[in-house]
């Protein structure tokens, strides 16, 4: 009995261990497992993130445009005659006045010469028609002469008169024709070629001569879409458009500036659209009329717009979302309507609001809504760098 009961004791004991044993195993798997899972999950994603912008904007649109002449003129001769001199580079810039061609002058000075001959002839024979007519006025009151002696010489005076003025008309006419043979430049601008050179035939109003266009300023004609119109009409109403941004063939950008003087009084039927007008300073003669220019004019102004860099707008499809940090770092995905790009930025119309949070740069290590990230704050706008700035009012 004492044997059986010393058995007994010893598998209780036995027991026990085991269980105690066990206990520990699973303790200490279980500190393994939770220490295995503790170093396998990743910290989570480092994503640089830009609070929502909100200021006024005014949108601009770039039209296709080309440069123009105020002024273009085909210079043509207003006598006839010989090409004597042509006395400019062609090409070059001239000032309003300077002399361009000499027409051969001696036929036209013999005229003036002749027109001053005719003038002393008719001046001599008024004087000696006005001493016959005052010394009839003394015979006819003391009746020695007829009346109608006296009538003929009244009329002979005034006949005289009439052919002194005559011949003063005829001899201006002459000086004027004298004077044409030199042609002059009408307006500074630049000269073309040569079309009658020396030694030729140059017909009155007839021969083209050069052609001479204004440099200084330039027209820069284009025409807006008829959407646009009335959204651009309204800014020129409240006087918001009167500076242009203007770019030429081959430069980047928007370098130069004109001032917008001009918009078509209707749209045109055929093409839909309307046609503006802006003025380019040109006092170096670099720009040519004909030249292409891209134009970027206002279109619509927003006195609260929400902004966010376009590099934080990602497509799905024709939809466009952006990923929204909240308070607790986690992502949500966000559907958005956006409008036009301001420079770097793209105007949201819906879907975001003032103070929000979005992700910039790191959208790649967004997996799962819900996910948490690291964010590092940074500007919503990149730098400007040159001309590629944001219009804001």
């Amino acid at each position: 009995m004492q044997k059986y009961n010393e058995k007994r004791v010893s598998t209780a004991s036995l027991s026990r261990g085991l269980g105690v044993l066990l206990v520990i195993a699973l303790i200490a798997g279980c500190d393994a497992r939770g220490e295995a899972q503790t170093a396998s999950a990743p910290p989570p994603p480092a994503v640089d993130v830009a609070t929502v912008l909100v200021e006024p904007v005014t949108l601009r649109e770039t039209f296709t445009g080309r440069v123009a002449s105020p002024q273009t003129v085909e210079l043509r001769p207003r006598v006839s005659g010989y090409i004597d001199e042509v006395a400019f580079e062609e090409g070059e810039l001239v000032e309003a006045g300077d002399l361009l061609f000499r027409i051969d002058p001696r036929p036209y000075e013999a005229r003036v010469q002749a027109a001053k001959a005719s003038l002393a002839q008719a001046q001599s024979q008024r004087r000696l028609t006005e001493v016959e007519a005052g010394r009839s006025r003394q015979l006819i009151q003391k009746h020695m002469i007829s009346q109608e002696q006296h009538d003929q010489r009244q009329a002979a005076a005034l006949n005289a008169r009439a052919q002194q003025a005559e011949a003063e008309a005829a001899l201006t006419s002459a000086e004027l024709d004298l004077q044409y043979t030199r042609v002059t430049a009408p307006v500074t601008g630049r000269t073309g070629r040569a079309m009658v050179t020396k030694g030729n035939l140059a017909s009155a109003d007839q021969s083209v001569l050069t052609t001479l266009v204004s440099v200084d300023p330039l027209y820069v004609y284009f025409d807006s879409n008829e959407a646009e119109a009335p959204s651009a009409q309204a800014l020129l109403n409240q006087g918001k458009t009167a500076t242009l941004r203007i770019g030429l063939t081959g430069e980047t950008g928007f370098p130069h500036q004109g001032q917008l003087d001009f918009v078509d009084n209707q749209i045109n039927a055929d093409t839909g659209t309307l046609r503006y007008r802006a003025v380019l300073p040109n006092p170096d003669g670099a720009f040519r009329p004909g030249q292409f220019a891209r134009v970027e004019m206002p279109v619509a102004h927003l006195a609260e717009a929400m902004l966010v860099n376009r590099k934080a707008v990602l497509a799905n499809q024709d939809r466009r979302f952006v990923y929204v940090v909240g308070d607790d770092n986690t992502v949500t995905p966000r559907q958005i309507e956006t409008g036009r790009e301001v420079g770097d930025l793209i105007v949201v119309r819906e879907g975001l609001k003032a103070g929000e949070r979005v992700i910039v740069n790191g959208t790649q290590k967004v997996l799962a809504p819900g996910m948490p990230v690291a964010p590092n704050p940074i500007a919503m706008r990149e730098p400007a760098v040159g001309n590629d700035v944001a219009t804001r009012s």
